[in-house]
């Protein structure tokens, strides 16, 4: 009968498939999105996880969860999905190591020295957590290690893990093959430049075709193509002809990211005794109030800040440049719990003013990113003088906390022009267009933040978000990249950032207190336990055969 009863189960087994997750956050648990991508596999894919090798328990985690991951995809990418862990640090010489260790540095994988308490010792270890994902001839690298780098180490990695399903899923969704969405970079009123916005360009090219737009010289029906428009940094004004131009196509179901200034600061003039900064007048103010959100005429200060090059003293005949902090640059590192966001590192911002949001029916407004809770908001006319950063700040003045600087709207959007007239023409726009379809909105009251720094010896874009200063690399190009993904995303697969587990740490006082009970118990008990048994059972069989 038992033989019987495991070859049925083993029979129901290979005909039905299934799989349980009692985890309570279902960890274990693929989306939806995921399985319909990785079951729709048109061609072999390769993961290569450079995370083998002895860690420490904290670290063991991380690389044991990358496993998990991969095991629970490749039961749904069946031959598709291959994956190998290999050991950066196995080479048998040194000299071989640092070979390789050169090899991966060119790929553009950089080891990361990740420290953890291990039984009141400080461990340190120097880990690539990388993985590479390979298909059609192409690759595609995969940060395993993400989160906040200012959480302690284990939130990081508990952060890291939650992310692992996403960062995977989306290297392979951008390896597949596909129709490639479009998007346009509107240009012709001071925008940001291709060097200026060299990373955000290229970033966005390696998944997305991507194109300049200039809306004076296009037509409505061409932007119709376009699946999202960027605005970055504009400095002069939108005519009428383009505003409306630009209202159509996100009331016709288009997405938008628009970064801009409130306010026009110049730095030179800041350098040269000060300058008063003014709004800056773009246009584009009743477009945003129409859709829920206004972008407030102001500056704000923030005491977590970055920080400036000022010329403090000299050695010698040459002037002595330190970097100041500068309360003007705000470090964002707040964030709401959306996908966009989640598990988010610090952002940097530079003169961003602070938004609020005015009624518009229909429109889900969601405030994605927060000041610290040491703020200070200035109304226009804001005096800027770059040698205020040589003063300590007043803390008293930094009342105001966690001001919302980016918006994400999304609904069915109402035209500006609806009952009127299109501009420079007689042709009346209807209450609701029938071409009107949902869209999202993004705003961050920041030009600067899609703004890369250009290698002054190379003259090539940085990386966006790097600070050279600071010699610090923040999350910037990750927030657009996300925003991107969640705007034009249909299958769904963003919203798995908003995987969450729960860590549930032991108490570490009482584990140090009670080290050496819980030791002796787990040592005693099972002996103790052993020599009962024996005595009971040494007891039964005299008494047993003591009758004969």
């Amino acid at each position: 009968m038992v033989i019987g009863l495991l070859l049925l189960f083993n029979f129901l087994g290979q005909q039905f498939f299934f799989r349980l997750d009692l985890t309570e956050e279902k960890r274990y648990t693929m989306s939806d999105a995921t399985k319909a991508l990785l079951q729709n596999l048109k061609q072999p894919v390769t993961v290569t996880v450079y995370l083998d090798g002895d860690f420490p328990p904290a670290f063991r985690r991380l690389q044991q969860s990358v496993r998990e991951t991969l095991n629970e995809m490749q039961v749904y990418g069946g031959s598709n999905l291959h994956y190998v862990f290999i050991d950066p640090s196995a080479a048998g010489t040194e000299k071989a190591r640092n070979e390789y260790y050169e090899t991966l540095l060119k790929k553009g994988l950089r080891p990361t020295n990740l420290g953890a308490n291990e039984n009141g010792k400080r461990v340190e270890k120097i880990i690539f957590p990388w993985a590479t994902v390979e298909a059609g001839g192409k690759q595609q690298q995969v940060l395993l290690l993400r989160g906040n780098q200012a959480a302690p180490s284990d939130v990081r990695l508990n952060q890291s893990i939650e992310g692992l399903e996403y960062e995977l899923a989306s290297a392979i969704r951008k390896l597949s093959p596909g129709q490639r969405k479009r998007i346009g970079v509107i240009e012709g009123h001071g925008e940001l430049s291709n060097l200026e916005a060299g990373d955000l360009i290229g970033s966005l090219g390696q998944f997305y075709d991507v194109f300049r737009v200039n809306l004076a010289a296009s037509r409505p029906q061409d932007l119709r193509t376009l699946s999202a428009l960027i605005v970055a940094k504009p400095a002069t004004a939108y005519t009428e002809p383009e505003k409306f131009k630009l209202d159509q196509f996100i009331t016709q179901g288009g997405n938008a990211l628009l970064f801009m200034d409130a306010m026009r600061v110049n730095l030179d003039s800041a350098s040269r005794g000060g300058m008063l900064a003014f709004p800056l007048q773009l246009g584009l103010d009743d477009l945003l109030f129409k859709y829920g959100v206004r972008v407030n005429p102001d500056l704000i200060l923030d005491l977590n800040s970055g920080v400036i090059p000022l010329v403090t003293g000299t050695e010698g005949d040459k002037p002595k440049v330190e970097p100041m902090p500068w309360q003007f640059y705000p470090l964002i590192n707040n964030y709401s719990p959306h996908p966009i966001t989640r598990n988010l590192d610090a952002v940097y911002t530079k003169f961003i003013s602070s938004l609020d949001t005015v009624k518009a029916t229909g429109i889900r407004k969601t405030p994605l990113m927060f000041t610290s809770r040491y703020t200070r908001v200035l109304p226009a006319p804001v005096p800027v003088n770059l040698n205020d950063a040589r003063l300590p700040p007043d803390q008293k003045l930094y009342t105001s906390k966690f001001n919302p600087v980016g918006y994400l709207l999304e609904g069915q959007f109402r035209s500006l022009y609806a009952n009127r007239t299109e501009p420079g023409t007689t042709r009346f726009q209807p209450e609701t267009s029938p071409q009107a379809r949902p869209a999202k909105v993004l705003v961050i009251s920041d030009g600067d933040f899609v703004r890369n720094e250009v290698d002054p010896k190379t003259g090539r874009p940085m990386r966006l978000g790097f600070d050279r200063l600071a010699s610090t690399e923040f999350a910037n190009r990750e927030l657009v990249l996300n925003a991107v993904d969640y705007m034009l995303d249909e299958s769904g697969l963003i919203t798995v950032r908003g995987k969450q587990i729960t860590l549930r740490p032991l108490d570490k006082l009482r584990v140090a207190e009670q080290r050496s009970q819980w030791q002796l118990l787990n040592l005693a008990a099972p002996l103790v336990l052993l020599g009962l048994f024996g005595a009971v059972r040494a007891w039964r069989r005299k008494r047993r055969y003591a009758s004969f």
